[in-house]
């Protein structure tokens, strides 16, 4: 029985076939699987402006195989476009709202199968949140990343753009130069070209067996993605008609290849906070423990930017997502029977796949280092975890003890960078800037990226209970738990405390007593300088903290 039955079959549900009647649908068409086509197209986000071109690819997949495609629309927020200012709190947020309106369109309207088509950042984790509330047959397909710019014959990448904000404001780059960068670093349609968080998440997305080989890396450009799309639509009535359901796809095992994965590509910290978000709407149990261990085990093959010199068309002639995987397999760091939505294991489909650049996809007995992309940071200020992408750090950094300086937001920590106050050997402490005291807890791309311009990133920190982009590089640490806005201790570091950071060994903590630190949260009130309107502050009221992925309860 299909589940658009209880919509469309029987003398009662001569209404509701009117309405179809009244779109144009045939008699015809009521009789075959309706599958949803979840398209976040619009013409605010680089990476989504031309979806409407792949979801008419996907369309015309389904219809090659007997189903009946509705199109229905989803929102996107463009991170870039948002960052720096009040838009970034509505950036995170808006993943539940993208979940919810998935869940509420697929139900109102009885589809049977769906098929994903986002790109960017929340947009990918959002519409995955949504799908698994309802498990249904589902399939991902994304617009795919953009080609890296070019800068005096070098790759560049947006990343590049705001460090040169900071080049800028240290005098090292005219303004002329600057906007010569601008016009280059984003030069065709797609997800911006780096290991950024929207092409994390679309290369996990393939690595989990949500998507099909391919759909990670292939560039947006390429005629390639549109058949990537004509295959996933035919795809998902092989789904619909075997009844293979996305909880099918999404299990425990699945899960942790896609974290395996994370580690050795060096994805955004943010996949963190989708990870645990997507796990919770399966159902399944993982903590951020989970994420050192297999770090551990897992090393990091993959320095694309900001870590390095290659973008996502590096990686995709390389062999992408498959070729990497591939390696993990060998050294039997991925769990090989787990489903696809390709119909296929995920060892059957990769095991032909091998690396054509060992400098992009480093062998994986010569990696670039031997433990994963990412940490997990524990210590006195940071009892439920911190994240730090640990292949974008410079080996200098990696052990780091300094003063703090301490800012109550974004706005007056940037501030002072720009101006020039913060110096070698600092440790810049932002706070208020998490889930709750953000709200919204902002990507911080401008700080990070400033420090880097003016060439302190191998020599200043940043930790936060906010977060950082994809596009951030350096010893930025983020997603500090429990957060100021709900007592955390980091709501109680003064300036010039020394902090004390040493990655290899996973610890961050403030060099007070015991008895000074006890004495401080006794005394501590959470500042609270929100006036909020609208549903940011149902969100603020509603959101868990980052260590449980920043779900709403």
């Amino acid at each position: 029985m299909l589940n658009s039955d209880k919509v469309l079959k029987g003398i009662e549900r001569a209404p509701n076939r009117s309405l179809f009647y009244a779109l144009g649908y045939t008699k015809r068409q009521l009789e075959r699987p309706l599958v949803g086509i979840i398209s976040a197209y619009s013409e605010i986000v680089p990476g989504h402006m031309y979806l409407d071109k792949v979801s008419q690819a996907v369309k015309d997949g389904v219809l090659m195989n007997g189903g009946t495609p509705i199109l229905i629309p989803s929102i996107g927020v463009c991170d870039g476009i948002a960052m720096g200012h009040v838009g970034m709190k509505y950036s995170l947020p808006s993943r539940e709202l993208i979940a919810d309106s998935v869940e509420t369109m697929a139900r109102a309207h009885g589809l049977d199968g769906l098929v994903l088509v986002p790109n960017c950042d929340k947009i990918v984790p959002g519409m995955i949140m949504g799908a698994l509330r309802l498990n249904l047959p589902t399939i991902l397909v994304s617009g795919g990343p953009m080609l890296a710019g070019k800068n005096k014959k070098k790759e560049i990448s947006l990343s590049y753009a705001f460090e040169a904000v900071g080049q800028n404001k240290a005098n090292i780059i005219t303004e002329d130069e600057l906007y010569e960068i601008e016009k280059a670093v984003c030069p065709t349609c797609g997800s911006c070209a780096g290991m950024y968080t929207a092409n994390s998440m679309n290369c996990l997305s393939e690595a989990i067996g949500l998507a099909l080989k391919g759909n990670g890396t292939t560039p947006a450009v390429y005629a390639e993605r549109y058949r990537i799309a004509k295959e996933s639509g035919y795809q998902i009535m092989e789904l619909i008609n075997d009844d293979v359901r996305i909880k099918d796809i999404i299990t425990p095992s699945s899960i942790r290849n896609a974290i395996a994965t994370d580690m050795a590509l060096g994805c955004s910290t943010n996949t963190v906070l989708h990870l645990l978000a997507i796990a919770t709407e399966a159902g399944i149990d993982i903590n951020l423990n989970l994420f050192n261990e297999i770090s551990e085990k897992v090393p990091n093959l993959c320095h694309l930017a900001p870590a390095g010199p290659f973008h996502m068309e590096d990686l995709y002639l390389s062999g992408g997502i498959a070729a990497v995987q591939n390696e993990l397999m060998m050294a039997n760091l991925l769990e090989k029977d787990c489903k696809t939505v390709q119909g296929i294991s995920i060892y059957e489909q990769i095991k032909d796949s091998k690396p054509e650049n060992h400098e992009v996809i480093r062998p994986i007995d010569k990696p670039y280092s031997k433990v994963g992309g990412l940490a997990i940071l524990f210590g006195n200020i940071a009892r439920k975890g911190a994240v730090v992408k640990r292949s974008a750090v410079d080996k200098s950094m990696l052990k780091h003890t300094g003063p703090a300086r301490v800012f109550d937001s974004e706005d007056t920590a940037i501030k002072a960078i720009y101006e020039g106050d913060i110096k070698d050997g600092d440790v810049v402490v932002i706070r208020y800037e998490g889930p709750k005291g953000g709200p919204g807890m902002r990507e911080m791309l401008n700080p990070t990226s400033a420090l880097a311009g003016m060439g302190l990133d191998k020599s200043v920190a940043l930790i936060t209970d906010g977060r950082f982009s994809g596009a951030s590089r350096g010893a930025s640490i983020g997603h500090v738990s429990p957060e100021a806005a709900l007592g955390g201790e980091i709501g109680i570091i003064k300036e010039g405390d020394l902090i004390e950071i040493d990655i290899e060994k996973y610890s961050i903590r403030l060099k007070i007593s015991d008895e000074e630190m006890e004495e401080r949260m006794k005394n501590f009130t959470p500042t609270d300088n929100n006036k909020l309107s609208g549903w940011l502050d149902r969100y603020r009221r509603c959101v868990t903290s980052s260590d449980k992925g920043a779900v709403l309860r």
